[in-house]
């Protein structure tokens, strides 16, 4: 007997996930995807699971990092977006960041030649149609205006929408070497072993007393339409940290800790400015950090203030664009499916998960509770201490009542907690200052135990 399919919309890393989970559990699935027929503002390709804003997927540390730990959980799961992730990986110190072309290409690559996936060039205009009974909205933050006014209608909210910001990226030999650096923070070395995987520019103090006036001063993108939708706080416009204190990017994105400056190893730089591979070539260079709604002129004008890219060339400039994202708590039930119309699921950033990897972790997940549905299977959601389980209780009913549901990163304090251990594996007594850090490795040690078990719970049970 044939599988009816599952349909997906939107090709992103969500949608891209969550079409290869629902494949290779052996349900045909049907991607569908608006590009190229209709483009939107941020993307400038084609290409699946195209990266729009940093190529980082941040931390690779799965004992102390929680988006590390997702990292680790997502690979235990058979995630495409983490696969290629791995293999087309640039320097970027403690990070997972790719090369976001070639990531691209062998995500799109790979779902194009999967036996069980069909790929539609289309927009899904409105709510998909009534005889597309499982159904996996992926959008992500780009959805489209006429779905997203029909998604807005069904849920009765007010408003869907934030703003996300795009840092610029510079060519690599145009940053001057003689006052920038090589060093990646406390000389800490990434996935693929580089301890200097980024490039560092220093300022003085009266250098970044200036830099941040110019950034209060400079022309800024009108936003007409969307002038009262609010900002995410995690992917904030560089100039409207600057407006939240002239400190404020000094102990961000531009503090100077765990680096030496080897042109002048004697002097601490008030400031530093970072800049991480962007390409497998090492020719492409993006500030960290830097996300921006400044003016293209502007961009050009302050940012070749900051010393060693007095001479920037920009291979692309910094730029503004919408979100989208449903109140979670409200409407999805656990296996996120829309409480009103369970045959459409939500995935990814139209969640309220903010962030490349939780996106793909919020789309494995839809893909694998819709492929189990479709198979007549009931498939819980992962345990709460795992960071699968976590991120995914948060946005579906860990949101207190009352309070404005905002986008949220993974992270440890979504977790259950346990207590901070008092000694360490010899019995050591460990001073305050480490128990944290030790913690988090227990959670993690026991966020990997639990995901083994839901992923085999029949293993599991006999181990018991």
């Amino acid at each position: 007997m044939s599988i009816k399919p599952i349909h997906v919309v939107g090709g992103g890393l969500a949608g891209s996930e969550a079409a290869w989970q629902i494949a290779q559990a052996g349900v045909p699935v049907v991607l569908h995807e608006m590009r190229p027929v209709r483009r939107t503002d941020a993307h400038h390709t084609d290409g699946l699971a195209e990266l729009v804003c940093s190529n980082s997927f941040r931390s690779d540390d799965w004992e102390y990092n929680a988006v590390g730990l997702l990292h680790a959980e997502m690979r235990r799961c058979g995630s495409i977006i983490m696969a290629s992730g791995d293999a087309h990986q640039v320097p970027a110190g403690g990070a997972l960041a790719v090369d976001r072309d070639g990531f691209s290409q062998a995500v799109t690559a790979r779902l194009e030649a999967h036996p069980l996936v069909s790929i539609v060039r289309e927009e899904v205009a409105g709510l998909p149609p009534e005889d597309w009974d499982s159904v996996v909205v992926a959008t992500g933050p780009l959805t489209s205006p006429a779905l997203a006014e029909a998604v807005l209608a069904l849920t009765g909210e007010d408003q869907l929408s934030f703003f996300d910001a795009i840092a610029p990226i510079v060519h690599a030999d145009s940053i001057d070497m003689s006052k920038a650096w090589r060093q990646s923070r406390y000389d800490k070395e990434g996935p693929g072993g580089d301890a200097a995987a980024y490039i560092n520019c220093p300022m003085d103090q009266a250098q970044y007393e200036a830099f941040i006036q110019a950034l209060l001063d400079g022309p800024k993108a009108e936003f007409k339409d969307w002038e009262n939708v609010p900002y995410f706080d995690g992917c904030l416009p560089i100039e409207v940290m600057a407006e939240r204190g002239r400190e404020t990017l000094r102990y961000g994105p531009m503090k100077p800790v765990g680096l030496t400056n080897p042109h002048t190893p004697g002097v601490k730089p008030w400031a530093v400015v970072q800049l991480r591979q962007d390409n497998a070539l090492g020719t492409l260079y993006n500030l960290v950090g830097f996300q921006t709604k400044l003016k293209h002129g502007a961009q050009t004008e302050v940012f070749r203030t900051i010393p060693g890219l007095e001479n920037a060339q920009f291979a692309r400039l910094g730029g503004l664009h919408r979100n989208t994202f449903i109140n979670s708590p409200r409407l999805l039930d656990a296996s996120l499916r829309m409480k009103v119309q369970p045959r459409l699921r939500f995935a990814g950033q139209v969640t309220g998960v903010e962030g490349y990897v939780e996106s793909a972790a919020v789309g494995l997940l839809a893909g694998r509770f819709a492929a189990a549905e479709r198979l007549g299977a009931d498939l819980a959601p992962p345990p709460p201490t795992t960071a699968l389980g976590a991120l995914i209780a948060h946005i579906t009913g860990g949101h207190l009542e009352g309070g404005k549901f905002q986008p949220m990163n993974v992270n440890y304090g979504l977790l259950p907690p346990m207590e901070a251990p008092k000694k360490d594996a010899e019995g050591r007594r460990l001073p305050t200052s480490e128990r944290g850090r030790a913690k988090k490795r227990l959670m993690s040690l026991r966020a990997v135990a639990d995901l083994g078990a839901w992923l085999d719970p029949a293993a599991q049970a006999a181990a018991e």
